[in-house]
């Protein structure tokens, strides 16, 4: 049975929408519901930067204008995506209540501006906040348009005032039983004399105090409280609005692999993932980099409930906030937007509506230009991807199956970047290699899931664990049972170095049973400058590494390739070890994406994953419902393409039998299905 997200059982299609930025033009709002239906939205994203006009004054309300907005959506047809507006206080708010307003990690205080700059701990931002949640929600609790709710805006920031420092030493005493003994051994607060003896002298990270890369267990254990609180304060609006509309699920837009907050733990409070996607189509990186790494943060999304989430935010046109602000190509659109709809979403949603006259973002793509006209080059891809998301509508509520996963753990990417050692330019680059790794299985046109280490990896084929620094003995058992069991693992250099609390594990690295699992021990690790490279030499051929090279030492494993350079010429760079009824493999060095394909190459084959020979800068995904299979052909590349599939499909859009070999526009792409 098809689990859908909202009672709405199609595409949602639409768009955040600011119509209080044009009240004082009674004939632009009268228009804008003529161009949506016009352009085949159906949904519109209302109320996130509102509450400045819903409360102009403390306690004093007006939703007059807004009732009249609700009620033209609704009775066009035009679902609504009800926003709570804490993402940006009025400034009444801020000037009586300077406690809401953040402190940054120098202790000095910001002023009002721009948005996100409150205060997550701050009572009276909590009270204000429930407050206006409580009557939106109490006011439209009955309207039959209204089918989600939009928590705030793209969560983030962090806030160092004493409220939040004093919240901070109470998850703190929580997470080590109130024992500043076994904070301080988790911390190795014995390094530079910074033993604590009273809870009170512990503060938050900053520059004027305990500088980040100083006590690592100290800057994890305060990410994980912005996390925390970040959720909590979520939490808080989320109950404001559940407590009268229980049956109206909640969303909060994410903003994908964002690194300052755990999205896997975040996740568990929202009924819906949403997220907001940017590509830089059309850079100088290529557009086969830009589709690998828009297709990571989808398939990341999706798995962080296994099941479809909503694009809650993307550009019909140009970004303007890129560095190099590009158009989008002919085609590039309509690919893009289904890009997403191949790795899981069940809408497409635009920032933003209307082009609004000033502020910051008065450039930034929009379905409607500031010549006010339903008409022109990305009108018309719009309204013509609405018509193709309603033919293509069955497809709502399908799922995704993957043989594949890739780990991302936002609290190993900040313990890898706070690390001194390696290469200290402030950028490990974790979440490239993560995205390395995905790409394999990505250009083969393998469904790929990207998890977290808590999640089970029995149901898979193979897990790759990209630069798996920090790691708790639970998942080391985890993945030792995982192996024994007949599951394929692959590591790479910088796994299993510390705990936690960013502890070095004793007895070598990996840590612990990773040293039987893998059949190895790592010695020591060289970090190259960027322009040094060494090479390995696997088989018959060479391939070039630079950054890592890890020394690395065979216990049991099977050496499949060795260094061919510098002193530790002929030690083992790749190895493979076989562990119980499973495999585990080690790259030992950051290799080109040469060295990746052809160990990938022959991995997939080996353990039977199904997968395409598609042309360069071509893919595949699909998803499934219970007797039907989707297949979406992509290609990103500014040629014709050819893509071969050896079976006969149906052409969702126009109902014909598809040929084997499907041919591709430049940035083209179809939409088949046949059956299960």
């Amino acid at each position: 049975m098809k689990k859908h997200l909202t009672k709405y059982q199609g595409f949602l299609h639409g768009g955040d929408y600011n119509p209080e930025q044009w009240l004082r033009y009674p004939e632009v709002l009268k228009q804008d519901i003529e161009f949506m239906k016009d352009a085949h939205c159906n949904a519109m994203s209302i109320g996130i930067f509102s509450w400045s006009f819903l409360e102009p004054e403390e306690g004093k309300y007006n939703f007059e204008y807004f009732d009249k907005i609700v009620e033209d959506l609704t009775s066009n047809d035009i679902n609504i995506v009800l926003a709570t507006p804490s993402g940006a206080r009025p400034r009444w708010l801020a000037e009586k209540y300077p406690e809401v307003l953040r402190v940054n990690a120098d202790g000095t205080k910001q002023i009002y501006g721009a948005r996100h700059n409150h205060c997550y701990t701050s009572p009276i931002y909590r009270e204000k906040t429930a407050n206006i949640n409580t009557k939106l929600a109490e006011r439209y609790k009955d309207n039959p348009g209204i089918i989600l709710w939009h928590i705030s805006n793209e969560y983030g920031g962090e806030c160092h005032c004493e409220l939040c420092q004093e919240a901070f030493r109470e998850y703190l005493k929580k997470k080590y039983d109130n024992d500043l003994d076994k904070l301080n051994h988790a911390w190795w607060t014995g390094f530079w004399s910074h033993t604590v003896t009273d809870w009170s002298q512990i503060h938050s990270p900053g520059p004027n105090g305990e500088p980040e890369y100083v006590i690592q267990g100290l800057y994890v254990d305060w990410k994980e409280f912005v996390t925390y609180q970040t959720a909590d304060f979520m939490r808080h609006e989320i109950n404001a609005v559940k407590a009268v509309t229980p049956d109206i699920p909640v969303t909060a837009n994410f903003m994908g692999p964002y690194q300052p907050l755990d999205y896997h733990y975040m996740s568990s409070f929202v009924d819906v993932i949403s997220w907001d996607s940017y590509p830089e189509w059309h850079s100088g990186r290529g557009n086969e980099h830009e589709a690998y790494t828009a297709a990571f943060a989808h398939d990341l999304n999706r798995c962080l409930k296994h099941q479809p989430f909503l694009l809650m935010e993307s550009t019909p046109s140009l970004t303007n906030w890129q560095n190099v602000c590009r158009l989008k190509k002919p085609g590039m659109h309509k690919l893009a937007s289904l890009q997403a709809v191949a790795h899981g979403s069940d809408s497409v949603m635009y920032f933003q509506w209307r082009k609004g006259r000033g502020g910051s973002e008065q450039h930034h793509g929009a379905v409607i230009d500031h010549n006010g006209k339903n008409s022109g080059r990305v009108f018309d891809d719009v309204k013509n991807l609405g018509i193709t998301l309603e033919k293509l509508s069955e497809i709502t509520g399908s799922i995704t199956k993957s043989d594949a996963a890739v780990v991302y753990d936002f609290t190993n990417k900040w313990a890898i970047d706070n690390a001194q050692g390696f290469i200290n330019d402030g950028n490990r680059h974790y979440n490239a290699e993560c995205k390395n790794h995905y790409k394999e299985f990505w250009k083969r046109g393998i469904n790929t899931d990207i998890i977290s280490v808590k999640e089970d990896f029995g149901k898979y084929k193979v897990v790759v664990f990209p630069m798996l620094y920090k790691v708790s003995e639970e998942t080391i058992e985890k993945i030792a049972e995982y192996t024994e069991n007949g599951g394929t693992v692959v590591f790479t250099y910088i796994s299993g170095y510390v705990n936690e609390s960013c502890l070095c594990y004793t007895g070598g690295f990996p840590a612990g049973k990773l040293k039987e699992v893998f059949g190895l021990v790592n010695n020591e690790i060289d970090s190259l400058h960027e322009n040094q490279t060494n090479s390995v030499k696997m088989g018959d051929k060479s391939y070039t590494v630079h950054d890592y090279c890890e020394l690395t030492e065979s216990t049991s494993a099977e050496v499949l390739a060795v260094y061919e350079h510098d002193f530790y010429k002929g030690m083992p760079a790749v190895l493979k070890n076989k562990y119980g009824r499973g495999e585990a493999y080690y790259i030992a060095a950051r290799g080109s994406g040469e060295l990746l394909s052809d160990f990938y190459e022959t991995l997939i084959k080996k353990l039977g994953i199904s997968s395409y020979e598609l042309p360069y800068g071509t893919t595949v995904q699909t998803r499934e419902d219970e007797d039907k299979k989707y297949i979406f052909v992509q290609n990103y590349t500014g040629s014709r393409q050819c893509v071969n599939l050896k079976e006969k499909y149906i052409n969702m859009e126009t109902g014909e039998a598809a040929e084997e070999c499907i041919e591709l526009e430049p940035f083209g792409v179809r939409v088949l299905c046949s059956k299960l």
